[in-house]
């Protein structure tokens, strides 16, 4: 069995729930989500989000990542 989607899965459970503890724990002292980071491409408008919005994003993205390279990988024989 390969490590690397398991390593993979780590990091992205991880940024996932960082991300998430991350928006809670704005949501409970603050009573909001501060969106801090907030950017225009021309006179695109992009969402305002924030580090934590950041986190979670590319934490599910990674593990999609390493569910696809889970499933392609060949299975051993038994």
């Amino acid at each position: 069995m390969s490590k690397i989607p398991k390593g993979l899965e780590l990091f992205s459970i991880s940024l996932i729930f960082g991300g998430a503890v991350g928006n809670l724990i704005d949501r409970i002292l603050l009573g909001k989500v501060v969106d801090f980071i907030d950017f225009y491409v021309g006179t695109w408008h992009w969402p305002a989000f924030n580090v934590a919005d950041s986190a979670l994003t590319i934490g599910i993205i990674l593990f999609m990542l390493a569910a696809i390279m889970q499933s392609k990988k060949p299975s051993s024989g038994q």
